[in-house]
């Protein structure tokens, strides 16, 4: 899906991506995860910002990633304003063995929205996916926040390594979408800041073939 790329190479686009939701959802195992392919099982919560980077290549073109984790406590908050400068992607985090994590969703939602720009490509995600037995939030719920809400959606498992990816992967893919259509679009005589995200598709893994099944992870 990726061809990871020498460090050495002209970095064709630098995109930042901001992980947000409640402590202790697993944002910085997802980080982690993703740019180094680690999980530590004794992991310390997040002190303020921390960020990381991947560089990858989409479409023979060279992107740097910069994925941005935040502490989820509200005595961090501070923050927020830079925190979401500059970001074109949000990856909105909870545990699904937590539903108050997920309750939560709309108000980080919220936070997003007021501070980021409104182009921003967002994926919902529900990690811990490996713990199946203590589910507390059904992936229908999930995914009719992420319809009406006009967001990816996928679930995760940072410690099983599932879908992590593939998460991040479509969001940066997407991202690069949208920064081909304003390149494209620039020269014409509209916006091309308008409606680029509308009919963003919801992905459920497995929901294609074998609806129900698999329940969209870990199968």
């Amino acid at each position: 899906m990726s061809n990871y790329v020498d460090f050495n190479q002209k970095i064709d686009y630098v995109f930042k991506v901001v992980l947000i939701g409640d402590s202790a959802v697993g944002k910085s195992q997802l980080l982690a995860r993703f740019a180094r392919n680690e999980f530590s099982i004794d992991s310390k919560a997040t002190i303020g910002v921390e960020f990381q980077t991947k560089t990858l290549s989409i479409d023979n073109k060279t992107v740097k990633a910069q994925i941005w984790d935040t502490a989820g406590q509200e005595r961090y908050r501070a923050v927020t304003s830079a925190y979401y400068r500059g970001a074109v992607g949000a990856m909105l985090v909870y545990d699904m063995t937590k539903r108050q994590s997920f309750d939560h969703m709309a108000r980080w939602l919220e936070e997003l929205r007021g501070h980021a720009d409104k182009n921003i490509v967002i994926m919902l995600i529900g990690n811990k996916c490996d713990l199946g037995s203590l589910r507390a939030v059904p992936q229908e719920d999930a995914q009719e926040f992420a319809q009406r809400e006009n967001l990816f959606f996928m679930e995760t498992s940072a410690l099983e390594s599932t879908n992590v990816e593939t998460a991040f992967l479509t969001v940066l893919t997407e991202i690069y979408r949208i920064i081909g259509k304003k390149t494209l679009t620039a020269n014409d005589d509209f916006d091309p800041n308008s409606g680029l995200l509308k009919g963003t598709r919801i992905i459920v893994p497995g929901q294609d073939t074998d609806a129900g099944k698999r329940g969209g992870c870990c199968g």
